[in-house]
């Protein structure tokens, strides 16, 4: 979103504004997901920066010479309506003993002022309620919501608006957060406290804010006793002055009865009421004020943004974490089903038992060891003279190593639950991710589909190897499926996950599988096909782990964490800060 800069706009300023903007959008695309440590307040800090940008400081930046906004706010009971009322000696914002008051903010602005006001320029996400003048106070107990009542006086000076705002401490969290609000897109501030409360660590808080921003803060003390004001005072001033805030005009109320018209006495907000006009009236004073709240609201805002870079960039190390944790489990998961399907163990049992079957009984194994030299045509002879179906032992290959698959594959997944439980903030995703794990049934199918794709594809292998070959009678004898296992065999054939008989069984089946394939094809191309179809396998493997783990690597996208946000916001800082350094002339 591009700004729209003002016709009399110097270079200087167009560069702080063009630097302000950029920031700003960087902030809007942050997303900050993860509950980690430190997240609520990285968040918090994003849209208090967002706020003070398009409540003040890109609109003052804009337009300098707009009227100065004066946000009266305190403490719950400090009797901020009333003196709004008694600024402007007539009742324009609900007084009330009901706690909270003021529900929606009152602006209130001089009438030729309105245009300032009636657009978004400052507050964009308040809707504008106009009041008519003369109207009679919106009630104190009206609807909380997203708006701010705009209400026009001749009792305000040109160029100054007074706006009523929420308690800082309500009891009512949204009308604390607009308060802050509020507070951040004034120029200056009117803090209301009163001689009992004054002391209190919510109001101390705010002005200790306000003095490490530089506003422009007036403070006024009220409902004093008579008797203690002088003491009440001097004890104010002098926390004041610790807090940096020295030079910050103090105005006492005491207590007083509200006069029939249910103001206070005119006399007693005439000093602060003079103030106030005298820098209404003053361009010099109103562009002093404006500039240095400005200067402070631009580095508490430069400061903050900062803060959530901290925050995106703990938020990245999250993802990177958990991200990590996925590729942990299912590449453990991959080298779990290779092991698998090199060490032996695929010989054992249903697949053992076919393979037994298919190339016959233990006779054949014992002529196989006393005439190696005549292997080929025993061989040949065996399968010319008692055809076998293969069926069995490609179906019970199939099962054994959908079986595999799908067991680590739902290892991998139980691996990840685990992990991420233990990771802050991993709750809610992993929640997302575990709803669109396949089901089981989906798992099989998924298994099934990618063994029998690699058993098409090796017995594609064997067929294409033997195309040229001198042996084609023979290998036609064997069939092509039947050498298509004898290949798988050979494959699984390493007996290192094996013991005792099963040693034994395994390695006669290898070397029955190992010479059939040697007597059609040589023995360098059986080394050549059995590296490829295990490197096919792999790979095949694989993809069916990385399918399942796509579910958690959607669930961390959807989450949209932007792992350059943490540099980018740091770039926009800088180039602010240097653009500020140009328009100074430093």
């Amino acid at each position: 979103m591009s700004l729209t800069l003002p016709s009399g706009t110097g270079d200087g300023a167009r560069a702080v504004l063009g630097a302000l903007g950029e920031l700003r959008e960087i902030l809007r695309g942050v997303h900050l997901p993860l509950d980690v440590e430190g997240a609520a307040l990285a968040r918090q800090d994003r849209q208090e920066v967002l706020d003070q940008l398009s409540d003040y400081v890109i609109p003052r930046y804009e337009q300098l010479e707009a009227p100065l906004l004066a946000v009266v706010g305190g403490s719950t009971g400090a009797g901020k309506s009333t003196l709004v009322n008694a600024l402007l000696r007539e009742q324009v914002t609900a007084a009330s003993a009901i706690r909270p008051t003021t529900r929606r903010p009152l602006l209130v602005h001089h009438p030729d002022d309105a245009a300032w006001f009636t657009d978004d320029r400052i507050l964009p996400g308040l809707a504008r309620v106009h009041v008519g003048p003369g109207a009679p106070p919106s009630p104190a107990t009206g609807t909380a919501g997203h708006e701010i009542e705009l209400r026009a006086s001749a009792a305000l000076p040109p160029g100054l608006a007074l706006l009523d705002a929420p308690d800082i401490d309500s009891v009512v969290s949204e009308n604390r957060q607009l308060a802050g609000q509020l507070l951040a897109a004034a120029d200056l501030w009117v803090f209301v406290t009163t001689a009992a409360r004054y002391g209190d660590a919510v109001p101390w808080a705010l002005l200790t804010e306000a003095a490490d921003r530089r506003i422009v803060v007036a403070v006024v003390l009220d409902r004093v006793p008579a008797g203690v004001s002088a003491e009440v005072r001097h004890d104010l001033a002098e926390r004041l002055e610790e807090e940096g805030l020295g030079r910050a005009p103090l105005f006492v109320i005491g207590e007083t009865v509200l006069g029939p018209d249910g103001l206070l006495p005119g006399a007693d907000v005439a000093a602060l009421q003079g103030w106030l006009h005298g820098i209404a009236a003053d361009a010099g004073s109103r562009a002093s004020v404006a500039r240095q709240t400005l200067g402070g609201a631009v580095d508490a805002a430069l400061g903050r943004a900062t803060l959530v870079a901290e925050g995106t960039h703990a938020q990245t190390a999250a993802l990177v974490q958990l991200a990590g944790r996925v590729d942990e489990a299912y590449a453990q998961a991959h080298h779990r089903i290779m092991t698998a399907t090199a060490d032996g163990a695929m010989l054992r049992g249903e697949v053992l038992a076919r393979w037994q079957e298919f190339v016959g009984t233990g006779e054949f194994f014992r002529s196989v060891e006393a005439q190696v030299g005549r292997l080929r045509d025993r061989i040949g002879s065996f399968f010319r003279g008692r055809p076998v179906p293969t069926e069995q032992v490609e179906e019970a290959i199939e099962t054994g190593l959908q079986t595999v698959l799908v067991a680590e594959a739902e290892r991998a997944a139980a691996d990840v639950d685990h992990a991420w439980r233990r990771e802050p903030g991993a709750r809610g995703v992993l929640a997302t991710a575990t709803a669109s794990l396949a089901p089981e049934a989906e798992l099989y199918d998924a298994a099934s589909a990618q063994v029998r794709g690699w058993q098409s594809g090796l017995l594609a292998m064997v067929r294409d190897e033997g195309a040229d070959k001198r042996f084609t009678a023979r290998m036609l004898s064997f069939g092509v499926n039947g050498l298509g296992i004898a290949l798988m065999i050979v494959m699984f054939a390493s007996t290192a996950g094996l013991t005792g008989a099963e040693i034994a069984i395994a390695g006669g089946t290898a070397v029955v599988a190992q010479k059939l394939l040697e007597a059609v094809f040589g023995d360098d191309a059986v080394r050549k096909m059995t590296k490829n179809a295990r490197d096919d396998l792999h790979t095949r493997a694989g993809q069916f782990l990385a399918d399942q783990a796509e579910a958690y690597r959607q669930a961390l996208a959807t989450l949209e964490i932007d792992p350059s946000a943490t540099d980018r916001i740091g770039a926009a800082v800088t180039a602010v800060r240097a653009a500020r350094r140009a328009e100074a002339g430093l």
